[in-house]
């Protein structure tokens, strides 16, 4: 029996141990300058050993290697909440991580099926068929595997990103797994490195900015690590603001490339009850002058925000497009919240009239009251929503949103992470949410966990619902197999939108419904259907201009 066994596939295969993986055809593949494309060397080896790989292309393509591995998860899925379309709902080990390698060696693993992950990129210069051989070679550089991959690029580039797109930036999360103070050189240091990925890597293009310590995902009475932009002095009953943080940190998300600012909830998470964590320098002592123990229409918090408001949003239009500044009154409130959100939103509101709010919700009466008027609806309730025709309409999905419709579990299918482009297309979605771009707390914040050994939040949520990237070794942001999909499913979006503006939106929903109407709880679950389904977009679109 040979020592190895090696097969390409793609990148919306998982990799299991236990199962063959499928390959990929080795031709029809077409991707734009500067789109990332991926795939995966999917091995099994029967000795641990290590290897050599050796991708060579011309110079307008540029590579990179990683390798696929898998983490624990003791809560893939709710055992009572789930659907037919998940790889396992039983705990064990996922295939995830990204593990930036060197072609120089890798470590194989010997558990049965493993992969290694490739990202290709065709640089502006980059025009037609193009070869990528693939050597890999033993310890001793003998050869043990040899494949070419054409890929054609199409002479374009695909347009920017029209997608408002957030996954919550959690900055108390980067101080407390590194073991920095908040907002030292080396916290600025790592801050900017999550920022530079989610912005280059993963098409985000908004930031959650801590004014103060958001009031998210944490126990009523409990408190999260102190991240407060804003310095507050307090002295002769007056508030004093300083706002040279802030000012840094918009500075450090305009070199990143971010578009907008999504400012901290004013009022705490599940009704808005209670006021944030906020600290205040009072007679020479820094206090916690504002938390759970004070209520959001207290006549204290009300001073403050106649305050602070003023000065913030003035600071804001100084320093940012205040048409690209959006503000939040409190998350995922419902229907039993209706009169305490519409108090704190009525406290809030005459101080954000340049401003947009929006809020994350899933009952409709919130919209049909007109008490919120932008609202970000979870994919599983948008219907409602879509048959009343609400323009402009914002989603997300986060762990209640585990059947039928798409979401990021490492427990699904990579290709109902990806499926969520056609669509946002389809109903013209202005702008996607997600809670965690980096949540390393359990549920609660009650404790820190080690994202590489606990990926559900101490079996809260289903794993891959609370971070989408992992913290490396020298601050980096790690990527998962779900940052890399869902950021192909953007390039989606894009080729779709593209194709809208060269033949028109019926031609292009024509195509991606070829087979069947699209809605968020019923899509093709085939993998097969979404490279397709690329293929001839990219063909409509050289083809219309070429001519």
């Amino acid at each position: 029996m040979a020592n190895f066994e090696f097969r390409l596939t793609d990148s919306l295969e998982k990799v299991f141990p236990a199962n063959t993986p499928n390959t990929i055809p080795l031709n029809d593949i077409s991707i734009f300058q500067n789109e990332q494309f991926s795939f995966q060397i999917a091995y099994r080896c029967f000795d641990n050993k290590k290897a050599h790989i050796l991708l060579e292309a011309d110079d307008t393509i540029s590579t990179s290697v990683s390798l696929v591995k898998k983490v624990p998860s003791t809560l893939p899925a709710y055992a009572d909440s789930h659907d037919e379309n998940y790889l396992s709902t039983l705990p064990g080990l996922f295939p995830d991580l990204l593990a930036p390698a060197t072609t120089e060696r890798i470590e194989l693993e010997s558990d049965g099926w493993n992969s290694i992950w490739v990202d290709v990129f065709p640089k502006t210069g980059a025009i037609g068929e193009k070869a990528l051989n693939i050597t890999i070679t033993d310890e001793n550089y003998h050869s043990i595997f040899e494949q070419s991959l054409t890929i054609r690029v199409i002479p374009y580039a695909l347009p920017e990103q029209k997608l408002i797109h957030t996954q919550w930036f959690h900055t108390d999360c980067l101080a407390n797994y590194y073991g920095v103070e908040a907002f030292t050189d080396e916290h600025w240091r790592i801050i900017n490195n999550f920022i530079r990925a989610a912005a280059k890597e993963n098409g985000i293009n908004m930031i959650l900015t801590p004014i103060f310590t958001p009031p998210l995902d944490t126990r009523v009475g409990g408190e999260r690590t102190t991240v407060q932009l804003v310095q507050i002095s307090y002295k002769n009953s007056e508030y004093n603001f300083d706002f040279t943080l802030l000012k840094k940190w918009l500075e450090l998300c305009k070199k990143n490339g971010i578009k907008y600012i999504e400012i901290a909830h004013l009022f705490t998470q599940w009704g808005a009850e209670y006021t944030p964590k906020i600290m205040v320098t009072e007679d020479g002592k820094l206090v916690r002058k504002f938390g759970w123990d004070v209520a959001a229409d207290s006549t204290k918090y009300r001073l403050f925000l106649d305050s602070f408001l003023p000065a913030l949003t003035e600071f804001l239009r100084e320093n940012w497009d205040s048409e690209k500044v959006y503000f939040h009154i409190s998350d995922e409130p419902n229907e039993n919240n209706i009169a305490t959100y519409s108090k704190a939103k009525a406290i809030a509101e005459p101080y954000l009239k340049d401003f947009k709010i929006i809020d994350a919700l899933s009952d409709y009466s919130f919209y049909q009251k007109g008490i919120v008027t932008k609202p970000v609806v979870a994919n599983d309730h948008i219907q409602t929503f879509i048959d009343h025709n609400v323009a402009n309409l914002w989603t997300y999905y986060c762990c209640a949103q585990n059947q039928k419709v798409s979401n990021r579990f490492m427990s699904m299918p990579s290709a109902r992470n990806r499926i969520i482009a056609t669509q946002l297309f389809k109903y013209e979605i202005e702008g996607f949410l997600h809670w965690g771009y980096n949540f390393y707390n359990s549920q609660y914040s009650v404790e820190l966990i080690n994202p590489y050994e606990i990926t559900d939040a101490k079996k809260a949520f289903p794993s891959g619902d609370t971070f989408l990237v992992y913290p490396g070794e020298n601050g980096e942001a790690i990527p998962s197999i779900r940052s890399r999909v869902f950021y192909q499913a953007l390039q989606d979006l894009r080729a779709f939108q593209w194709l809208e503006h060269l033949k028109g939106k019926a031609f292009v929903l024509n195509i991606i419904e070829k087979s069947q109407t699209i809605t968020f709880d019923d899509y093709p679950n085939d993998k097969e259907y979404i490279f397709q389904l690329r293929e001839e977009v990219n063909r409509e679109i050289e083809q219309e201009l070429s001519k």
